[in-house]
């Protein structure tokens, strides 16, 4: 078995950690959340020589060890826990190299800890650019440590890195601060109370309230030592602050030298724009039609190959599988459920590159300062609008992100509402009944369709912003937590993190749907091609009974139509029809409603199993036979069941309905109570149900 070194990435947020982490890991990772929280953490592989690896962790975010939200309060139990086991042997602190000063204190608080320390300096092809200059011999000996300058544009650094971490018991865990300095008498004390233990580690023990070891703050309490009060406590964590940043002062006036003259920079002339109180967000509104009138122009000609090859496939599998049920399972239901929800990859692949690229490039975090007051006219607290934004991807994830939030109320508000924001999930649903009900058509160059998309984006956000106004007044939140946010540099997004990006996404995206949908399409198939009674077992005797002058084509389709209505799906949808009747909607969208409450995209994977129980032509692909199907679609009059109202309708209840059900489960998580996933899913059902109804009676 070969050995393996864990190391941990640790910095402030923007610094890089990501693109160091993928540098050194490739495709070597996972996604995983920490036992017992719902904090996301990274891992992967890093291949040393002689057959040793280095399993990397890049931890959360965090500006220092006196932790004030979650995720820092965990970066900081697990440096101080031994037995934990992703326990570092070696902390690699990254740091950019226009906040260096900023940045070192994090890096000796680490240091402090006697955890063998490297230090990485990212973004180092600024320094020219920025009129900076380090002497990396002085600054090595006066930190005692070993520095490596890294960047995005080159590779060479990697091998530096690899070579420290084979060789981490080599480098000196010598503390940098002696915490005694800061109040002598007081921590002279603590030491003769623990003359065993580490003085740094205890005062962050009880300061964080903590463990580690076999010292809690309970025991340091119930000993002769007397912890001080909560303002005691920050007054010696300022003056330790202080101490530090003396002692970094005075390292930094040999070991860095800033010209300004010789800087080149143009970041503030376009913030003063892209942060402008009219210009920004008319900016960011051009931003997002762009993006969205693109994802429908670039994915059309891989969403046809997608399309194609899925009704290619069913057709061979019929073709050269022995007919039987298996064959019809594995080609209906099986195939025509996945390839339902397939086909939309192109779509939220190019959606996720560009928020991506927006995140990458640095101008996501202007979007984010832009909105911030905003949010507050809302009673959303300005850490609220990364959730947000970040739900636009997946609620999942962006109800994790409110963990930053330090006061319960305002984060619970924003756990509430970010499920309004249009998600990924929603995406598939949205672009399908647009496909049937807005025409294809310009106006102005911008697509009917595009713009339709767009329109319920913002619905969402609106929504969202809406809610948390109405929770500030149910909720009585009179005191506002500050808002502190630090402005990444425009960078160009580099290629291979982007590509990670799209590829993890939607990698997740298509595991997670399609282990529910294969499930739900195999359910759906049985329950559709299974029935009871003389209608089901002989439809063709019933048409002849009680159709008159009707064509071989026409029974043909009849015949599919009445043996699905007498099916055992066909009994449950008749069931539940007159709930969603007053929407506009027949049993089977009632189907698909129903069953997409596991997941929204399931909904079209449902539709593709019920559309597809009898093959109407093979000639065309998979999407555009069940497109052409749902808009010939009628109802028992003979009126159509895809129409403008009906679309708006439908379109608007997936806007607001609360169809996910992981969603639930992790508000359940992190609020620690089944009753706000409850109270979440009646009131936005409820309201999904309401606008819908009116929407449609209005519209028809």
């Amino acid at each position: 078995m070969s050995k393996q070194i864990k190391v941990a990435l640790i910095g402030n947020p923007n610094t890089g950690k990501t693109s160091i982490f993928n540098s050194l890991t490739g495709l070597n990772q996972k996604i995983a959340n920490y036992p017992g929280v719902t904090v996301e953490k990274k891992e992967g592989i890093c291949r040393l020589s002689r057959g040793t690896k280095a399993h990397i962790f890049d931890l959360p975010g965090t500006y220092s060890l006196n932790a004030s939200s979650m995720d820092e309060n965990l970066v900081v139990e697990l440096l101080l826990n031994k037995n934990h086991k992703d326990f570092p042997d070696l902390a690699i602190i990254v740091s950019d190299v226009e906040n260096l000063k900023r940045n070192l204190i994090l890096f000796t608080q680490v240091k402090d800890l006697e955890i063998p320390t490297v230090l990485a300096i990212n973004m180092s092809d600024r320094m020219k650019y920025k009129g900076i200059e380090l002497n990396i011999e002085k600054l090595e000996k006066e930190l005692d440590t070993k520095i490596i300058l890294t960047t995005n544009r080159s590779k060479e650094w990697v091998s530096d890195i690899k070579n420290l971490i084979e060789n981490y018991k080599e480098l000196s865990s010598k503390i940098f601060l002696d915490t005694s300095i800061i109040e002598p008498e007081y921590f002279n004390n603590l030491k003769k109370i623990f003359p065993n233990q580490k003085l740094y580690k205890l005062w962050v023990v009880i300061c964080q309230d903590v463990n580690f070891s076999n010292v809690s703050r309970q025991e340091i309490e119930s000993s002769d030592f007397e912890i001080k009060s909560t303002s005691e406590l920050k007054r010696l964590q300022q003056k330790e602050t202080i101490k530090r940043y003396q002692l970094i002062n005075n390292i930094l006036k040999e070991g860095q030298i800033i010209d300004s003259s010789k800087a080149q920079g143009f970041r503030a002339k376009i913030d003063k724009i892209l942060t402008h109180k009219i210009f920004g967000y008319l900016i960011f509104l051009m931003v997002l039609m762009a993006i969205f009138q693109s994802i429908y122009e670039w994915a059309s000609v891989p969403m046809d190959f997608i399309d194609s090859s899925f009704a290619s496939l069913a057709d061979w599998v019929k073709i050269n599988f022995p007919s039987g049920a298996m064959t019809n399972l594995l080609a209906d239901g099986i195939i025509t459920g996945i390839g339902g929800i397939v086909i939309f990859i192109p779509q939220i692949a190019f959606l996720f590159m560009f928020i991506s690229i927006l995140e990458e490039s640095g101008y996501m975090s202007r979007v984010v300062f832009l909105t911030d007051k905003t949010m507050q006219k809302f009673g959303l607290s300005g850490k609220s609008v990364v959730p947000l934004i970040s739900g636009v991807a997946c609620a999942i994830p962006a109800i994790m992100a409110t963990r930053n939030i330090e006061s319960w109320k305002e984060r619970l508000i924003t756990i509430l509402v970010t499920p309004f924001m249009t998600c990924a999930a929603r995406l598939p649903v949205y672009l399908i009944i647009i496909a049937l009900v807005i025409p294809d058509e310009k106006i102005f160059g911008l697509n009917y369709q595009a713009i339709a998309l767009m329109s319920l984006y913002i619905i969402g956000f609106v929504t969202a912003l809406l809610s948390s106004l109405v929770l500030t007044k149910i909720l009585k939140i009179k005191k506002r937590s500050i808002f502190v946010m630090e402005m990444p540099n425009y960078k160009f997004p580099r290629i291979k993190d982007v590509f990670y990006t799209v590829f993890e996404k939607s990698k997740s995206f298509v595991v997670e749907a399609g282990k529910i949908i294969l499930a739900i399409s195999v359910i759906l198939w049985v329950l559709a091609t299974n029935g009871y009674g003389d209608k089901f077992e002989n439809p063709r005797n019933y048409i002849t009974e009680n159709v008159q002058e009707i064509s071989q084509e026409e029974i043909q389709t009849l015949e599919a139509s009445i043996k699905l209505e007498s099916s055992f799906i066909g009994y449950i949808g008749k069931g539940i029809e007159p709930v969603f009747k007053p929407l506009g909607y027949d049993w089977k969208i009632g189907i698909g409603i129903i069953t997409s409450f596991a997941a929204r995209e399931v909904f079209v994977g449902t539709l593709a199993v019920i559309y597809n129980i009898d093959n109407y032509d093979d000639s065309v692909g998979k999407k555009e036979e069940i497109k052409n199907i749902m808009a010939r679609e009628t109802d028992s009059n003979g009126n159509k069941i895809f129409t403008l109202a009906s679309g708006i309708s439908l379109l608007l209840f997936y806007a607001f309905a609360m169809q996910c059900m992981s969603t639930l489960a992790i508000v359940k998580k992190e609020t620690n109570s089944w009753k706000w996933p409850i109270l979440q899913f009646i009131i936005m059902t409820s309201l999904a149900y309401f606008i819908s109804l009116i929407s449609f009676q209005i519209l028809s």
